[in-house]
């Protein structure tokens, strides 16, 4: 194309575009303000979901139009901390008292660097749930299932607190590498989800998504399932390809990897490192293309010293690690996620749910959600199901089991000790002497602090009992030699400086 014949193409100028005409047209709520909150533009859309007139509303502020506050206004919070506000469930009242449940979007705008306003998406879900399409697949309690075989993507994650953002952040830059990645959450921290997310970021896309629970399945059906069989291997026995082959091209998610039984590890790590997997029964490799997922629900550091997973396993799987926080640490994403779900049994069950009451909310923040964002999800969706005609959530509609005193007792508890054994699973070690034995505890310590000092004392204090002798001393605290090794190994405590002490006389 010569220059002569580009400068005849027809430039395109901005300025000469009916953009208002295209916002007027949308259907999606528009809402404009300059940077006081006064409403500039207000298309058709809007006027329906707040069953006004753009000619009672241009020229008047958002605070006078809605019952809101500036402090409870998405607009004017957005023009005031100059970020944009994605797909925030929100619901309102007109100064008229028209109510509306809605998604709003909103995002600043500037003029030369300068914030002179806002403009703001609102989708009434009213609205969009004669949008959505029927599906055989489509339950009150699921996505439709894609043809891939997944149904989440990144844009179905919820959350906003700082740690949760940061794994999240993580995870998106490794979905498009062909590097292995390992999740590590406690069950309902939604690992699968997060899988699934990657899988659908990914080039791979268009390929199968597989995913197996390595913990409910047998160990003697797992590695045929895995691998395949050849015909003539053992009785019954037919050519099949395993899921290695079936999913070859796309993703493979490996759910709670830690509890596949240690032989078939030793297994899956060679076919990891060759890219190769040979059928039960056959002479040949078959070689693979896989992107691995995995996901433990313990500390992997733990799990290898108690012998559930292999560390040259976990190197292989854990080249990308991250760590899905638990809800009791999301206390920042607690009331986004409860909106959330209430949206999604609003349109599943016909409700018109607000959100839950101060009170609620205030239990929610407190509780341990031993369950995660699945507890908070069912505890949701059981209650909308009992709260008849209700529009906010109080606490007498709660499940009887949730909000019982000996329930919430017993789950904090339960929270507790799994966070007394994880701290001892990841207790640093740096010392080499042991240390002095103890006559007593300070009351000033934490109960983990105490005990830890206990078990460290009484493995030590073994141990010069019988100068160093590990079967001895394992015998004397009533303990394996193999869990005597393990807390040696924990508390950094070595044998041999025990082996000149003067011993004390043991039973055989």
């Amino acid at each position: 194309m010569t220059r002569e014949s580009f400068s005849r193409k027809p430039r395109l100028d901005l300025t000469e575009i009916d953009i208002f005409g295209i916002l007027s047209a949308l259907d999606e709520g528009i809402i404009i303000t300059d940077i006081k909150g006064r409403i500039l533009f207000y298309n058709d859309t809007q006027a329906r979901i707040d069953e006004l007139t753009p000619e009672k509303v241009v020229g008047r502020r958002v605070t006078e139009i809605y019952r809101l506050s500036a402090q409870e206004s998405m607009i004017m919070k957005c023009i005031e901390t100059g970020q944009p506000i994605l797909n925030h469930l929100f619901f309102y009242r007109t100064h008229l008292g028209k109510e509306a449940n809605t998604i709003h979007s909103v995002f600043p705008l500037y003029r030369s660097a300068v914030i002179v306003g806002a403009i703001c998406f609102v989708k009434d879900y009213n609205m969009l749930e004669h949008t959505i399409t029927a599906s055989s697949d489509l339950t009150p309690h699921k996505k439709p299932l894609l043809k891939n075989g997944t149904r989440y993507k990144f844009s179905d994650i919820v959350g906003k607190d700082e740690t949760f953002m940061r794994a999240l952040k993580i995870i998106r830059l490794s979905s498009d590498s062909p590097s292995p990645v390992m999740l590590y959450g406690e069950t309902g921290t939604g690992k699968e989800l997060f899988a699934q997310s990657i899988h659908n970021a990914s080039s791979r896309h268009d390929c199968p998504f597989v995913g197996i629970n390595c913990a409910a399945i047998p160990e003697n059906l797992l590695e045929a399932l895995l691998f395949g069989t050849e015909r003539g291997a053992f009785t019954g026995a037919m050519d099949k390809a395993g899921i290695f082959e079936q999913s070859s091209g796309g993703t493979l998610f490996l759910d709670e990897i830690n509890s596949m039984p240690i032989n078939l590890q030793a297994k899956l790590l060679r076919a990891l490192q060759e890219m190769k997997v040979r059928r039960i029964g056959a002479a040949d490799d078959i070689e693979i293309d896989l992107k691995i997922i995995s996901s433990v629900n313990i500390d992997p550091h733990q799990a290898i010293k108690e012998g559930r997973l292999r560390m040259d396993l976990f190197y292989r799987l854990g080249v990308v690690f991250v760590r899905i926080p638990p809800l009791r640490e999301r206390k920042d994403g607690i009331e986004s996620l409860t909106r959330h779900f209430i949206y999604k049994n609003n349109l599943a069950l016909n409700k018109q749910v607000k959100g839950v009451s101060n009170e609620v909310m205030a239990f929610f923040q407190s509780y341990q959600w031993p369950g995660n964002v699945r507890e908070l999800e069912h505890i949701i969706e059981g209650t909308m199901n009992m709260m008849g005609g209700a529009q906010t959530i109080e606490a007498h509609h709660l499940p009887i089991h949730f909000i019982h005193p000996d329930f919430r007792r017993l789950t904090a508890e339960n929270s507790a000790v799994s966070r007394l054994i994880s701290q001892h699973a990841t207790a640093e070690v740096g010392r080499f002497l042991p240390p002095a034995p103890r006559t007593g505890f300070s009351m000033s310590a934490s109960l983990p602090e105490t005990q830890k000092n206990q078990e460290r004392d009484m493995v030590s204090q073994a141990l010069r009992d019988s100068g160093g002798n590990v079967s001895r001393a394992a015998r004397s605290l009533g303990i394996s030699r193999q869990l005597l090794h393990y807390k040696m190994k924990k508390y950094a405590i070595d044998r041999k400086q025990f082996t000149d002490s003067p011993r004390k006389t043991l039973p055989l």
